[in-house]
C-alpha cells in the first residue's frame, strides 16, 4: 500500500514540474545584450582652423603658457570625448578627456598646434574622429607668425608605390599672415635627407626615384619675414 502511495506522489510531482515548465533537460535562456550604436564624429568650433588663438588665459606663474578652452559640437551617440592637441614644433601630444563639449588645456604660447576630437561611447570600441585643425597660440610680442608646417598629400606617408622613374611630391600648408613666399624640399634615401631639390613657389615638385628604394623627404616653408617652418619627415617605398 505504501509503495502505491509513493508512486502516485512521484508521478504527481513530475506532472506538476512539466506543467510549470520545469525540465532537467531545459537550458537557461541567455539574456539579450542590447546593441550599442557607434558614436558620430563631432565638429570643431574653437580654436578656429588656420588662425591665431588670442583668447587664452596667461599662466600667472609661467608667462610662456596659457590655458585655452577648446570647444566642439555635441555629437550623437557619444558619452565622452578625447581631445588630442599636438605641438607642431616638438611633435609632443597632449591628451585630455571630457564628458562635455569643451575642455581647458594649458599649452605653450607663440607655438603652432593641431587638434582633433575622438568621440567615445560606452559599450563599444568603435570611435569616430573629427577633422584636424591647426592654429597658433598667441605669443608675446609676435608681429608675424611662421607658416604652419607642411603636410604631405602625395605620396601618402608610409605608402608603397609602383615602379616609376619620377614622382610628384605634393604637400599643403597655410599661414596666419598669408605671406608664404617659397618652399625648399629635401629628398633622399637616408632618414636625414640632405639633398635639396631646390626652391619652388608651388606646393609640389618632381623627383627622380628607383625601384626597391625607400625615400624620405621634408619641406621647409618660408614667409616674407624670413620665418620658416620644418615639416615632419615623410617616407614612402618604391616596389
Amino acid at each position: 500500500m505504501k509503495l502505491i502511495k509513493y508512486t502516485i506522489f512521484i508521478a504527481f510531482v513530475h506532472t506538476l514540474l512539466i506543467s510549470c515548465g520545469g525540465s532537467d533537460n531545459e537550458s537557461p535562456v541567455d539574456p539579450v545584450t542590447p546593441e550599442v550604436t557607434a558614436p558620430d564624429a563631432t565638429n570643431l568650433i574653437f580654436p578656429e582652423n588656420n588662425t591665431e588663438c588670442n583668447e587664452g588665459a596667461i599662466d600667472a606663474n609661467d608667462e610662456t603658457k596659457s590655458t585655452v578652452t577648446f570647444q566642439w559640437s555635441i555629437s550623437d551617440n557619444t558619452d565622452s570625448y578625447e581631445i588630442k592637441v599636438k605641438n607642431l614644433e616638438t611633435g609632443s601630444i597632449t591628451t585630455a578627456t571630457s564628458n562635455t563639449n569643451q575642455s581647458d588645456i594649458k599649452i605653450n604660447r607663440g607655438t603652432p598646434y593641431e587638434w582633433y576630437i575622438i568621440s567615445l561611447a560606452n559599450g563599444t570600441t568603435i570611435t569616430a574622429t573629427s577633422e584636424t585643425w591647426t592654429f597658433y597660440n598667441q605669443g608675446p610680442g609676435i608681429e608675424n607668425y611662421a607658416p604652419f608646417p607642411a603636410v604631405a598629400i602625395s605620396p601618402q606617408r608610409g605608402s608603397t608605390i609602383t615602379s616609376s622613374n619620377t614622382i610628384i611630391l605634393e604637400w599643403s600648408t597655410s599661414d596666419v599672415d598669408d605671406d608664404i613666399v617659397s618652399y625648399e624640399v629635401f629628398f633622399d634615401t637616408t632618414e636625414i635627407p640632405l639633398i635639396s631639390l631646390g626652391d619652388t613657389t608651388e606646393s609640389f615638385i618632381e623627383a627622380n626615384i628607383t625601384t626597391g628604394s625607400t625615400y624620405y623627404w621634408k619641406v621647409i616653408t618660408k614667409d616674407s619675414f624670413d620665418n620658416t617652418s620644418n615639416s615632419e619627415l615623410f617616407e614612402f617605398r618604391v616596389e
